[in-house]
């Protein structure tokens, strides 16, 4: 994962390029209790809360003790984010590598049954799920190394993101409250991102599915509640069934710039009569489909034809390289 995102269908969160639902930029400033108050007097008042709130005292406890004093670690992560910026073609060229293409094509390989299954249910393409599954956590591999408890106990403390971090803490209780995963199997991201889709709290809350429906969710170790819980997302910020998200294209250069962008929306028979042809030359497939043209690098960069389900993944993280890397990683392993 190269940051982290924020999943906005209807109300998700993360950071660019990172889990779904976690990308809060909030105001600096330390919070009235990291200002007034120890750590422990923190503490406490989230324990009266989440008990008042109708938790189980022993629960609580057991979660709180797993972050004993604020995670150093976690803090310097926040706060020494790199802030470079990479073009498209770098970004592709460190995301869609032939490690990451022949790792996925072996692990969907073995999962090809499963993944059908949670494709046909959600009605969502499964190479976009093996594309988000690869780039959140690298198939499963990666899902990070911290408490998530731990770490949004910290970063509530801590006061920048105060209010932000303290809401995903109180959902990540909850869920623990409904015996989905043990305080200590929460594991995730610095920033609270959890297992392998790397859901916040409140994302989780909102489109953890299990699968087979009617189990406990577990985003962690289930593969197949990991790929419903992924469909599950973008069939709800209405992925339509059978749509491509887009595809490389020739632009000629005679095509007026204006006119490239992802807002810049019309049918594809306008942009065939303007010269625009499916990489490698031929006809469009879905001429049906209205589209818009990205070029990331502009002028001379590589240029994508993107539909209605391009912007579906996006709302996952609200970045045209990620969704660009979902797309053509997706395409390359499954």
């Amino acid at each position: 994962m190269l940051r982290r995102k924020f999943l906005v269908c209807g109300a998700v969160s993360a950071a660019v390029a990172t889990p779904a639902f976690a990308k809060n930029r909030g105001h600096h400033g330390a919070s009235a209790e990291g200002e007034q108050g120890s750590y422990a007097v923190f503490l406490a008042g989230v324990r009266r809360e989440a008990i008042s709130k109708g938790l189980s005292a022993s629960l609580v406890d057991e979660a709180l003790a797993l972050t004993p004093e604020p995670n150093q670690k976690v803090l310097k992560a926040d706060r020494h984010q790199p802030e470079f910026t990479l073009t498209w073609a770098q970004y592709k060229a460190r995301v869609i590598t032939d490690k990451k293409i022949s790792d996925g094509q072996a692990a969907v390989s073995r999962r090809e049954a499963l993944l059908g299954q949670v494709s046909q249910l959600y009605g969502v393409d499964r190479g976009v799920i093996a594309g988000i599954w690869g780039l959140e956590s690298a198939y499963g591999t990666k899902m990070g190394t911290y408490h998530v408890i731990d770490s949004l106990a910290t970063l509530a403390y801590d006061g920048r993101r105060a209010a932000f971090f303290r809401a995903e803490l109180f959902k990540a209780l909850h869920i623990l409250g409904q015996g989905d995963i043990t305080p200590a199997g929460m594991m995730g991201s610095y920033a609270g991102a959890m297992g392998q889709p790397q859901f916040m709290p409140s994302a989780y809350e909102q489109y953890a599915a299990s699968f087979p429906a009617g189990g406990r969710r577990d985003i962690w170790k289930n593969e197949g509640d990991v790929f419903a819980s992924i469909g599950n997302y973008l069939a709800k910020c209405h992925w339509k069934a059978g749509e491509p998200w887009g595809e490389a294209v020739d632009v000629p250069d005679s095509l007026d710039q204006g006119q490239i962008g992802r807002t810049a929306v019309r049918p594809l028979s306008y942009w065939a009569a303007q010269g625009v042809r499916p990489q490698g030359g031929g006809d469009f497939t879905h001429m049906d489909l209205d589209g818009a043209i990205i070029r990331p690098d502009g002028v001379g960069g590589e240029a994508y034809m993107v539909y209605h389900n391009f912007n579906v993944i996006r709302r996952y993280n609200p970045s045209d390289f990620y969704a660009l890397g979902v797309g053509l990683l997706g395409s390359a392993v499954a």
